[in-house]
């Protein structure tokens, strides 16, 4: 499934800056801006947003971010005037539009459909837990733990290894991170974060040297670990 992501500001240098920012970390997704008004003036375009959904008419289905309260509402008209079918398919977040959008973008990278992405998209607005993020465990052994009726847990594999990049785990590894992890259905965590969410990821905020705890349960799980694993001591790719 592809899904595109319309990003609505107030500001055409907030629209494109934010398309830009995302598209560093998941250049296959169709991303567009709409942002300002026909005269290059602060405001919202009813015009930008339909050239801008129809832009992303050929994709799956579109997620549209927007900034402040007015281009809700401008991008609400928009939607009045499409087909039935775009329609249905044209879905409007109401997460933080840059943290969203990076986010939203990811999950579509690695395949997510429409709710996989406004969840992505959703998980900037509120806590970790809030967002489907990684819980406290129950028992010892993490996600790993057993199940309420004490049978044995899921087949798990952990490692530890330390970030040798330059920068850390900043956005563009976190993305990295993310969408390799998202490769495996198994679950996987590192430092008690799911492994899986980009603003969970990035809000470990580790620097260089500092140590990963990958951990992940399920069929897949070893497979996981060696693959987040190695990612890790290639160095994302910044050597």
């Amino acid at each position: 499934m592809t899904v595109g992501i319309l990003v609505v500001s107030h500001s055409a240098a907030i629209a494109t800056g934010t398309v830009e920012l995302a598209r560093q970390m998941a250049a296959d997704v169709p991303l567009v801006a709409a942002g300002g008004t026909e005269d290059g003036g602060i405001g919202t375009s009813f015009e930008a947003i339909t050239a801008g959904i129809e832009e992303l008419a050929g994709t799956d289905a579109v997620v549209v971010l927007c900034d402040l309260g007015s281009a809700y509402l401008t991008t609400d008209t928009a939607l009045d005037f499409l087909d039935d079918e775009l329609r249905a398919r044209v879905h409007v977040s109401d997460a933080p539009i840059v943290e969203g959008a990076v986010a939203a973008a990811v999950a579509a990278q690695t395949g997510g459909d429409a709710t996989a992405v406004l969840a992505a998209a959703a998980s900037a607005a509120g806590s970790e837990a809030d967002a489907g993020g990684a819980s406290s465990p129950d028992l010892p052994g993490g996600p790993a733990a057993a199940d309420e009726t004490g049978a044995a847990a899921e087949a798990g594999a952990s490692t530890t290894v330390e970030l040798v990049n330059e920068t850390g785990l900043h956005a563009r590894p976190a993305a990295e991170f993310v969408k390799t992890a998202a490769r495996y259905d198994a679950a996987v965590h590192v430092n008690g974060v799911d492994a899986k969410s980009l603003l969970g990821i990035m809000a470990l905020a580790l620097p260089k040297g500092a140590t990963l705890t990958i951990e992940a349960t399920g069929d897949d799980a070893q497979d996981a670990v060696d693959a987040l694993d190695a990612l890790v001591r290639s160095g994302f790719g910044e050597h």
